[in-house]
């Protein structure tokens, strides 16, 4: 395995999270939103991760790169309250809130900074090693 594969294993890991971030971001704003219908109102989306281990496996080395497989919609029941009074209420009375879990959502946008934050730092460690390899050649 050559040492610049760490460069490229963190950064596809930090662009995941930066995805993963994106669509946490994306949750949240979304998590008060309000509407008259089932179809039309906002569903909690999260990505799916996938290591690339078919190219790994091809390369024969012990490590592979993450991607970002897709974003997939919440399947959680929508919050269904009624609310008559409401100027987006349905026929009967009722508006639809997402199925967006606040909480859940804060723990997963720590974990993903976290998570990318420490690829930052394997990045930089790899650095510092490559820096110091490169400074024997000149002592």
């Amino acid at each position: 395995m050559s040492f610049f594969n760490v460069f490229d294993i963190s950064a596809s890991a930090m662009k995941a999270q930066s995805v993963r971030l994106n669509t946490t971001a994306s949750n949240l704003a979304n998590a008060d939103s309000i509407s008259s219908s089932i179809d039309q109102t906002y569903r909690a989306r999260k990505p799916v991760f996938e290591a690339e281990l078919n190219k790994a496996s091809q390369a024969q080395v012990e490590s592979a790169q993450v991607k970002v497989a897709g974003i997939v919609e919440s399947d959680a029941p929508l919050r269904k309250e009624y609310y008559p009074e409401h100027p987006m209420a349905n026929e009967e009375g009722y508006i639809f809130k997402p199925n967006v879990n606040v909480i859940e959502e804060m723990a997963d946008m720590m974990s993903a900074s976290r998570s990318y934050q420490a690829n930052v730092q394997v990045t930089e460690a790899a650095k510092q090693m490559l820096n110091s390899t490169l400074n024997l050649g000149k002592s």
